[in-house]
């Protein structure tokens, strides 16, 4: 009574105001409540706004308790404290929702709240690379302040509407009424406006499950991860059981950034990367080389090469940070230290290692060359610390040009086609490589990556032209100085950002198997792969943990002709 007295005195303009903000806190706590974390995947031609046409059903609980108690004594004083709560809990939601979907958009998957924090520093080292460093500050601070706003907000709004549903009891228990009635009816029937997203909305309470989650999830994770780990055919095997078809054989296997299927297969921007692969079909052909190819499926998508890393080489499905760790502790084979078992010198070449990097020892390396020990003294492209082809110019003059050496398994990284894919080197003559001097001329007035990043449609034939720029040095390098002792195995760790492939792209990747022995594909004749260096798109997918397993069992003596 004493509400309606205030507000019958009220004058206009206040009476307009309260409206307003009450208007707006609505808006706010609906649009917390209702925008999905992959509202970016949306099925082509339909407009966000058509997904805000839902009805959520976190209002209507949080609606009925608070309207369920007493307007005094100790049960009506906890309103505002539960209103407050309430608040708070949907902004820290809301928080974790915006990095839910920025997530979506770099790695296509959601955050992990127990293990991902170890990625801020990626994060923010790509925004740096993107827009600049004082931009990439300003966007962390930015971050922050709006977090905290976010939490500030939406526990007001909260507690604005409590108080306006406590003063309008019997119409607000109405309207909740009417809106669960929409709520039943719309679950019931399943009705949805978009592909995919119901009308009658659990978005925020599926969130809070997932966050709450997190952790327990994480340590049954763990612990199914320590069975997995003990589970090796090849633990036991000896020494001179592994690999004994690859005994008299130069080995190299090397990794090409960001090199998924949809290079092969987009017809938006796999121009440049087709013509590369054409090209350096017919130089390996005349050098005496023939080629494979298949399809794994990554464990990680738009970054994480760690992940994807660790996968093919330990035969166990890593896809987050917490197994990568557990797995680097352990006494693992991986195919690197079963080559090194087997008697091969098993080097490392890591343009990317900038720090120490205890977990080689995991991998079973003789020797490993990092950014500071490949002899590099040219200019760094963007995040890349060095060209590609400076890195195989470097890996031959280092160890595969040497005479009267063990024989080689080279574990080689590659990272020009790395994000922000400006500026992309240019191929010179192998002759010409000599210390990396050479490259300095290819960054001076090129394009920023900050500028590239304005043109969405320019980032992917850029991305395409950085993959085109790999597979010409590492191919290249096998044509014009492959030995016929060689086998050369290259694949994609994952595929690039959903900025380039869409948010509903496969985690595909494409491997090659390049020599000019036939009796090394005599070996994988049962794979089904297909001849040259493109998987044809029937071509077989393999779980990228299953490589090591096969490629283990082909080249031992399980693999002999009978």
């Amino acid at each position: 009574m004493a509400y309606e007295q205030n507000v019958s005195h009220e004058k206009p303009y206040r009476r307009v105001a309260r409206h307003l903000t009450t208007g707006f806190a609505a808006v706010l706590v609906f649009l917390a409540l209702i925008v999905p974390d992959q509202i970016f995947r949306l099925p082509p031609g339909n407009s966000v706004f058509t997904a805000l046409l839902r009805v959520p059903v976190e209002a209507l609980v949080a609606g009925a308790i608070l309207l369920l108690l007493p307007q005094r004594g100790r049960l009506g004083r906890a309103r505002r404290p539960l209103a407050a709560g309430l608040g708070v809990l949907l902004g820290l939601l809301t928080v974790v929702k915006l990095i839910d979907i920025g997530f979506f958009a770099v790695l296509a998957r959601r955050f992990d709240p127990v293990l991902d924090w170890i990625l801020v520093d990626d994060g923010f080292n790509f925004l740096t690379d993107s827009i600049g460093k004082a931009a990439a500050i300003g966007a962390a601070v930015g971050a922050v302040v709006l977090a905290a706003g976010l939490i500030a907000g939406m526990t007001w709004a909260v507690m604005r509407l409590s108080g306006v549903m406590t003063a309008h009891r019997v119409g607000a228990w109405r309207g909740l009424g009417a809106v669960g009635v929409a709520w039943v009816a719309l679950t019931a029937i399943g009705f949805q406006l978009i592909g995919g997203i119901p009308v009658a909305s659990y978005t925020a309470a599926e969130l809070a499950a997932h966050t709450a989650l997190a952790l327990p999830n994480d340590l049954k994770d763990r612990k199914r991860f320590a069975e997995e780990v003990q589970i090796d055919a090849f633990r036991d095997r000896p020494a001179d059981q592994l690999l004994t078809a690859l005994r008299d054989k130069d080995v190299v296997v090397s990794f090409v950034e960001s090199y998924g299927r949809d290079a092969l297969e987009n017809p938006q921007f796999n121009g440049a990367v087709q013509a590369s692969l054409a090209a350096n079909s017919d130089k390996l052909a005349k050098a005496g080389f023939t080629s494979r190819s298949g399809f794994l499926t990554s464990s990680t998508a738009g970054g994480g090469s760690w992940l994807a890393h660790a996968t093919f080489l330990s035969g166990l499905w890593i896809d987050n940070e917490q197994r990568y760790r557990s797995l680097v502790s352990t006494d693992r084979l991986t195919l690197t230290r079963a080559f090194a078992n087997s008697g091969h010198r098993a080097v490392g070449v890591e343009p990317g290692i900038t720090f120490a990097w205890p977990e080689g020892q995991f991998y079973g390396y003789d020797h490993i060359y990092d950014s500071h020990t490949l002899g590099y003294n040219g200019p760094v492209f963007s995040w890349s610390t060095m060209p590609d082809q400076f890195v195989m110019s470097a890996f031959q003059k280092l160890e595969y040009a040497k005479k009267d050496r063990d024989k080689l398994l080279a574990e080689i990284t590659l990272t020009s086609s790395h994000t922000p894919w400006s500026p992309v080197p240019s191929m010179v003559g192998w002759d010409e490589v000599g210390d990396g001097s050479v490259y300095g001329p290819m960054v001076t007035g090129v394009e920023s990556p900050q500028s590239l990043w304005k043109d969405s449609d320019r980032v992917k034939t850029e991305y395409a032209k950085s993959i085109a720029y790999s597979l010409d040095s590492v191919l290249g390098h096998t044509a014009e100085y492959g030995k016929d002792d060689l086998v050369m195995v290259f694949l994609g760790d994952h595929q690039p950002a959903p900025v380039v492939v869409g948010q509903n792209a496969t985690h595909d990747v494409p491997i090659t198997i390049v020599a000019k022995d036939p009796k090394v594909f005599d070996r994988i004749t049962s794979w089904g792969w297909t001849d040259g260096l493109q998987p044809a798109p029937d071509a077989p997918v393999w779980r990228m943990d299953t490589f090591r397993d096969r490629f283990l069992t082909a080249f031992g003596p399980d693999g002999d002709p009978h």
